[in-house]
């Protein structure tokens, strides 16, 4: 039964970020409140600026993450081969949704396997966190490893999970698990929200539990308590209401988590993420990566893969001129540009410390 459960909830999960409005209005990243100097005088050609970056021991044409979101149905299979595909194509990175399904049920492997369309990009494996704490290092690994990734995402979810109605409710034993999985996995693992963000002092431990890769996933996108309360009735339903603004925005995490941990981590930004222009603000506050996860979910929907090429080639093509426009070869050069942080963001971050 519960193994149906899990099955029937990725659908609802996919019908509901197809169809519904699962970012609420009030939900911001705050990005509005970052703007980039323009540079008049460039002094390079569109060409010349290289988008490149390493991660997780391979290199990819841009820092781009197409962020996990779903596997465990066949539906859910083919929206995760279509956008492995285009990732593939373009040379960036590829996450799958919760591996928990197929925990549950080994047969659904299939549904989180990629390697056919993309043999050589960076694929991530994707469990929670709550799940992970349940099960040995072994059992955790196999499942990475049953889909050929390269690493694994353990994902942080207890607002999801408290206004789910089937979700957990006891988040304890979470940084010794992760201690266990660094030790384990290495480099090769990453940490990462749903939707509230990662707070810097969460970020330190995580750190110090032996964490090199860091998913800020803020405020600012699809809510996943909202997505909980559109499936929900009665109290949970209110409840849900009152927390799908939860969160911290994603400009607020990125800025605050990379004063916290230094250069040394790498970084994600997703949470919001819509354009690259807004990927090249996250990347200029301290972000290695840009994470999107619904619009190319909903792109797919749309027009397939060639609807999801057309998406990212968008957002690869406003970043470049991002960074030409602010006279900058790389993100490094990027990091380096003045740039002007204004209004509530600047709240966020004094409180942040």
């Amino acid at each position: 039964m519960h193994d149906e459960t899990t099955a029937r909830r990725k659908d609802a999960h996919l019908d509901l970020c197809a169809t519904e409005e699962v970012a609420p209005v009030e939900n911001s990243t705050l990005l509005d409140n970052v703007r980039l100097i323009h540079c008049a005088m460039p002094e390079l050609a569109f060409e010349q600026v290289s988008l490149g970056v390493n991660w997780f021991g391979k290199s990819l044409k841009a820092p781009l993450l197409m962020t996990g979101m779903t596997g465990g149905t066949e539906r859910a299979g083919q929206v995760n081969r279509d956008l492995a595909q285009v990732a593939e194509e373009f040379g960036v990175a590829f996450g799958v949704g919760s591996q928990r399904a197929m925990a549950e049920r080994p047969e659904l492997a299939s549904t989180f396997s990629v390697r056919n369309v993309a043999p050589n990009t960076v694929v991530i494996g994707n469990l929670g966190l709550v799940q992970a704490t349940r099960m040995t290092v072994d059992q955790i690994r196999r499942l990475s490893d049953g889909i050929g990734a390269d690493a694994l995402a353990i994902h942080l979810n207890p607002a999801q999970e408290l206004n789910q109605p089937e979700g957990d409710r006891d988040f304890q034993l979470g940084y010794l698990t992760i201690t266990a999985l660094a030790k384990a996995y290495g480099e090769r693992l990453l940490v990462k929200e749903t939707g509230c963000g990662v707070s810097p002092e969460v970020a330190r431990r995580l750190v110090e539990c032996g964490v090199s890769s860091i998913d800020v996933s803020g405020l600012g996108g699809t809510s996943w308590v909202r997505v909980e309360q559109l499936r929900s009735s009665g109290v949970a339903r209110e409840v849900g209401a009152q927390f799908s603004t939860w969160g911290i925005p994603t400009a607020a995490a990125v800025a605050s988590v990379r004063k916290a941990v230094g250069p040394e981590i790498k970084l994600v930004a997703s949470g919001g993420m819509r354009t690259g222009l807004e990927i090249a603000k996250a990347l200029a506050l301290g972000a290695d990566i840009g994470g999107m996860a619904l619009p190319m979910f909903r792109a797919q929907q749309v027009g397939g893969v060639a609807g999801v090429r057309t998406a990212l080639q968008t957002v690869i093509t406003a970043l470049t001129q991002a960074l030409a426009l602010t006279g900058s070869r790389n993100v490094t050069e990027l990091r380096r540009q003045p740039r002007v942080v204004t209004g509530e963001l600047k709240d966020w971050l004094q409180a942040l410390g």
